[in-house]
């Protein structure tokens, strides 16, 4: 297929898609807006955009490492907010509608139905971005951020129906505006402020399965990982749902109250504890990766050691900014995160994600992409420290020149000082085709001095 079929496909896909939200966000705002009125409306959608950016901070927290392009966090939010909500909607209606017609209590639809289609809706829009755009996804911290986007979404939208409609519209139509008011405050603190984090905890698990997905090479386990995440979101979306309703069947509050704290809960908070673990699986990867190319003697030991954690990165940037400036600092920021990614890209080779000759070749030219970047980002500010020694790495030790022009030759230590700015020696050459698969990079570069005696 050439290049110029595949791009002419990827745009018509993305019109689609484009196409699709906007239809979805105008039947919402259309549907609500007729529903509601245009007062509940805007009181709905005022206090059901409150929570909005701190639950997206939240995600965007995790995805620290190596943030994700913004289109794309944006693409999933407004998959959740516009598609996945009207499509719900229509199917939960007709459903009650079903339910109704042939005697059956409409509460089933929370149960039997509203699970189901929310989740399956939730995750088609992560799902395209996996199968489009792939090598996006460095795992299952991706996974949490765009599935997590897509529930705040959805949850987003879901809450202006509950706060605009069934909180303030309710209320002020039967006791007035101030009684609607109070109705709104009791829905936002259970719905929002004790109960938030619903719609994200349930879709996380399909993002985790999608996540493993993206990094692994058995076929299997691409199509039985999302399917099984899938299906314990629709699961535990299904039990959150019929606790309020058998309590509300039998009168006995308990139920919800030992299913929120007993179930719930625990999930909840393992869930934040696998995501911390997460977020920091990206540096323990530099450490594990990158060593690669410090042997090959395009980093140096403590520019790994300085990838290793938020803090680490945190201090190199500010000692770049130190010596080089605001220039210094932002290159600094884009060398991590070019780094990171480099590791990712190797990782991902390593586990043979690269099946086709053709990924194969775009993966060396992006690694070759990537080391030229990094090597361009690290000029702004190596060499520019006073306070430390000029030196060069040559992929196996440091060559280190004193101010009185003494020349010596030092190991790496075993816990590298961080960082130590050196120069490194010159970069393998260039060679027809790349730089051959991920691992190989040309014989070794020399020591700019010969080693001191």
């Amino acid at each position: 297929m050439s290049r110029r079929r595949l791009s002419w496909q990827r745009a018509v896909v993305l019109a689609l898609v484009i196409l699709l939200i906007a239809a979805g966000a105008i039947f919402m705002i259309f549907t609500l807006g007729t529903s509601l009125g245009a007062e509940a409306l805007l009181i709905g959608t005022a206090a059901a955009v409150l929570p909005v950016p701190v639950l997206v901070a939240c995600f965007l927290w995790l995805d620290r490492y190596e943030p994700e392009p913004l289109k794309y966090l944006i693409f999933c939010f407004a998959w959740g907010a516009f598609v996945s909500t009207a499509a719900s909607l229509m199917v939960n209606e007709a459903a009650a509608g079903w339910f109704e017609h042939r005697g059956l209590p409409v509460s089933l639809t929370a149960v039997l139905v509203a699970p189901f289609i929310e989740e399956l809706t939730k995750a088609l829009g992560p799902i395209l971005l996996l199968i489009f755009r792939r090598r996006e996804w460095s795992g299952i911290t991706d996974g949490l951020v765009y599935c997590g986007l897509s529930a705040i979404g959805f949850a987003m939208v879901e809450n202006i129906l509950y706060l605009g409609g069934h909180g303030y519209a309710s209320g002020a139509s039967q006791y007035g505006p101030a009684t609607g008011a109070q109705q709104v405050f009791a829905i936002f603190i259970v719905r929002i402020l004790l109960f938030g984090f619903a719609h994200p905890l349930f879709t996380a698990m399909t993002g985790i399965g999608l996540g493993i997905a993206a990094r692994t090479a058995d076929r299997r386990v691409r199509v039985l990982a999302p399917a099984a995440g899938l299906l314990l979101a629709m699961m535990l979306h299904g039990t959150w749902n019929l606790l309020p309703t058998l309590t509300q069947a039998t009168g006995e509050v308990l139920i919800s109250v030992f299913g929120f704290v007993g179930v719930m809960v625990p999930i909840f908070f393992g869930m934040v504890g696998l995501a911390v673990w997460l977020r920091a699986w990206e540096g323990r990867l530099t450490e594990r990766i990158l060593p690669d190319y410090v042997r090959a003697g395009w980093l140096t030991p403590p520019e790994v050691a300085a990838l290793s954690s938020l803090g680490r990165r945190h201090a190199a940037r500010a000692w770049a900014r130190r010596v080089a400036g605001d220039a210094g600092l932002r290159a600094m920021r884009s060398y991590q995160f070019a780094a990171t990614r480099l590791a990712l890209l190797r990782d991902g080779a390593l586990r043979g994600l690269d099946r086709r000759p053709a990924d194969r070749e775009r993966t060396a030219r992006e690694e070759q992409e990537l080391l030229h970047a990094i090597s361009a980002y690290r000029s702004y500010f190596v060499g520019r420290d006073p306070q430390s020694p000029v030196g060069v790495w040559d992929g196996h030790r440091y060559h280190l020149r004193f101010p009185d022009g003494s020349q010596r030759s030092v190991d790496a230590p075993e816990e590298p000082v961080v960082p130590i700015p050196v120069v490194l020696a010159p970069p393998p050459p260039h060679f027809p085709g790349g730089y051959g698969p991920p691992g190989w990079y040309g014989p070794r570069p020399a020591a700019p001095w010969p080693p001191h005696r």
